[in-house]
């Protein structure tokens, strides 16, 4: 009936025992680029930049700001290129950081879109 420490349960065909996996945790936990150190912490607290570029999909063109979108698009460029150079890999610095451009490429299409079929409109910069 109860299970003791050591028994084994089925994952993706191969078995573990419990001490397995918590050792497997702990090694996940103590690597270079896991969750005690600030390798993870950092590229979890950037997402917010991305969410709020996506949320400024939804403000009309010419409310945007062209520094701000430059300055996530250039981020975005400049730090995935750095996140593949460093030891260790940070994949999802990567990650990360390749959506930023994204969303900064995106919010740029549209300011230039804006711009080129509205000449007359005055920029606010």
């Amino acid at each position: 009936m109860f299970l003791s420490f050591n028994s084994r349960r089925s994952l993706n065909g191969k078995s573990m025992t419990v001490k397995e996996k918590t050792l497997r945790f702990c090694n996940t936990r103590d690597h270079p680029a896991g969750m005690k150190y600030i390798h993870f912490w950092a590229p979890l607290m950037k997402w917010s930049l991305v969410v709020a570029g996506f949320g400024d999909m939804l403000r009309p063109a010419n409310k945007l700001s062209l520094n701000q979108s430059i300055s996530l698009f250039a981020t975005g460029a400049i730090w995935s290129r750095y996140s593949m150079v460093i030891t260790p890999k940070n994949y999802m610095l990567f990650a990360v950081n390749l959506f930023l451009a994204f969303v900064g490429a995106q919010q740029l299409a549209r300011i230039a879109h804006y711009r080129y079929n509205h000449p007359d409109a005055p920029s606010k910069n």
